[in-house]
C-alpha cells in the first residue's frame, strides 16, 4: 500500500507539473484586435465571409478579428507578406493566430521548408512582442494526421496550439464543403475551438 501511495503521489506531481507548463497568453482587453493570418481556411473558402472562422470568432470573443487569409498561400507566401501585413494595421494587433501549412502539404513541399518558414514567422512575431496562437493543419489523406512539428514549434516558442479541430472537421462530411475546406458549420466549430484555446490560455474569460 505505501508503494501504491508513493506512485499516486508521483503521478499527481507529474500532472501538476504538466499543467504548470501550459503556454499562456496575455488577457485580451475589450478593444483588442486579433489578426487571423493564414490561407484559404482562414479566408473562409467554402462559406460566405460572414461564416468564416475569423468572423465567427469575433462574435464569440467580442473582439475585432481581422481576416488576413489568402487562398493558396503556402508558408513561404505567408512569410513573404507577414511583416507588411502587420505594418499595414492601423493599430498593433494584440494577438496573431497563425494558420499555415495546408498548401505546403498539397504541393508536397519539403517539411523542413515549412518548418523554417513557420519558425521565421514566429521569430517575426517574437521580435514585435506579438503573442501567437498556432493553428495546426492536418496533412490530407487517410487519417488526416497533424504533423508533429506543430507541437514541437509550440513547445519551442512556448505558445498555445490548437491542433485537433481541423482534423475532426475535415473528417466529417457534414462539416466540410470539399475535401480540404470546412463549410459554415465547420468554420463555426473551428471558431469555437479557437475561442476555447484562447480561454484555456488565459486570453479570454
Amino acid at each position: 500500500m505505501p508503494v501504491l501511495r508513493h506512485l499516486c503521489l508521483l503521478l499527481l506531481i507529474a500532472l501538476l507539473a504538466a499543467c504548470g507548463q501550459q503556454a499562456t497568453l496575455p488577457r485580451l482587453t475589450d478593444g483588442a484586435t486579433i489578426l487571423a493570418f493564414g490561407d484559404s481556411i482562414t479566408y473562409g473558402t467554402g462559406a460566405t465571409p460572414e461564416e468564416s472562422y475569423p468572423a465567427q470568432l469575433a462574435k464569440l470573443s467580442g473582439r475585432v478579428v481581422i481576416n488576413a487569409g489568402v487562398p493558396g498561400n503556402t508558408s513561404a507566401d505567408g512569410l513573404a507578406r507577414l511583416a507588411d501585413t502587420l505594418d499595414e494595421q492601423e493599430s498593433k494587433p494584440a494577438l496573431l493566430i497563425l494558420g499555415l501549412g495546408g498548401n505546403d502539404f498539397l504541393r508536397r513541399l519539403p517539411e523542413a521548408e515549412t518548418v523554417a518558414n513557420l519558425r521565421a514567422m514566429l521569430d517575426e512575431a517574437k521580435r514585435r512582442q506579438l503573442p501567437v496562437l498556432l493553428l495546426a493543419t492536418p496533412k490530407p489523406g487517410f487519417g488526416l494526421k497533424v504533423p508533429d512539428f506543430y507541437q514541437e514549434l509550440a513547445k519551442e516558442y512556448a505558445i498555445p496550439l490548437e491542433d485537433e479541430a481541423l482534423a475532426d472537421i475535415l473528417a466529417d462530411n457534414q462539416s466540410k464543403s470539399d475535401l480540404i475546406h470546412p463549410n459554415a458549420a465547420g468554420y463555426q466549430q473551428l471558431a469555437a475551438a479557437v475561442a476555447e484555446a484562447l480561454r484555456d490560455a488565459g486570453a479570454l474569460k
